[in-house]
C-alpha cells in the first residue's frame, strides 16, 4: 500500500504521465522506496479504478498519445488519511544482518568478503543520501522544485525542513551499517586469531 501514497504524494505536486511518474519517483521518493516499473503501472492503474486518479488522454507528436494523471478529490483524502493514520511497522528482513549472525559457517576470507560489500553498499548509499542534501541545501532537486512551485510561501522552509530530515536519518543510517561492517571486520580479525 504504500507505494500508492508514494504515487499519490508525487501527483499531488501536478499531473504527470507514467513516464514522468517513474522518473520523478526515481529521483524523489525512489530513495525511500524502492519501486521497479513493473509495479508502478499496474499500481496506477488500480488506482484508477478506484478513483484515486484519473487518467487522461493526451495527444503527444504527430501520432502517440500518453496518459497524464491527475489526483482526484477521493485520492487527496485517502492520501490526507494516510498520512494522520500510524504506520503498521513491519518485522525486520534483513538478509545482511541474518548473514552475519551466521558467519561462524563460513571462512575468515568469506566473511571479510561480506563485510567488504557491505561497506561498498553503504558507502554509495551515502554518497546518494549526501548528494540529495546538496540538492536540498541549494534547492536544486527537480522534485523539490516542482513541490515548492505549488506550495504557499509561508509553507516552504517546513517542506525543505521536512525533507532534509528525512535525508538526514538515511544518511545515519547508512553511516551505522558501514561502522557495522567496520566491526565485523575487525571481530573476523580477533576471532582467526
Amino acid at each position: 500500500m504504500s507505494l500508492r501514497y508514494a504515487l499519490l504524494a508525487i501527483l499531488r505536486v501536478g499531473p504527470l504521465s507514467g513516464y514522468d511518474l517513474q522518473k520523478q519517483f526515481s529521483q524523489s521518493v525512489g530513495h525511500v522506496w524502492h519501486a521497479p516499473d513493473s509495479q508502478i503501472y499496474p499500481e496506477l492503474r488500480k488506482m484508477e479504478t478506484l478513483g484515486l486518479i484519473e487518467g487522461e488522454e493526451q495527444t503527444r507528436g504527430a501520432r502517440g498519445t500518453r496518459r497524464v494523471y491527475h489526483v482526484t478529490e477521493a485520492g487527496d483524502a485517502s492520501y490526507r488519511e494516510w498520512m494522520q493514520s500510524p504506520i503498521d511497522y513491519l518485522r525486520v528482513r534483513d538478509p545482511a544482518h541474518l548473514r552475519a549472525a551466521y558467519l561462524e559457517n563460513t571462512t575468515p576470507a568469506a566473511a571479510r568478503e561480506f563485510l567488504r560489500r557491505h561497506i561498498e553498499h553503504w558507502e554509495s548509499e551515502l554518497d546518494q543520501f549526501e548528494g540529495e542534501l546538496h540538492h536540498i541545501e541549494h534547492v536544486s532537486n527537480p522534485m523539490l522544485m516542482r513541490r515548492l512551485e505549488v506550495t504557499p510561501p509561508e509553507e516552504r522552509e517546513r517542506t525543505i525542513e521536512f525533507k532534509r530530515f528525512a535525508y538526514e536519518g538515511l544518511a545515519e543510517r547508512a553511516r551505522i551499517e558501514i561502522a557495522w561492517a567496520r566491526r565485523g571486520l575487525a571481530l573476523v580479525d580477533r576471532l582467526e586469531h
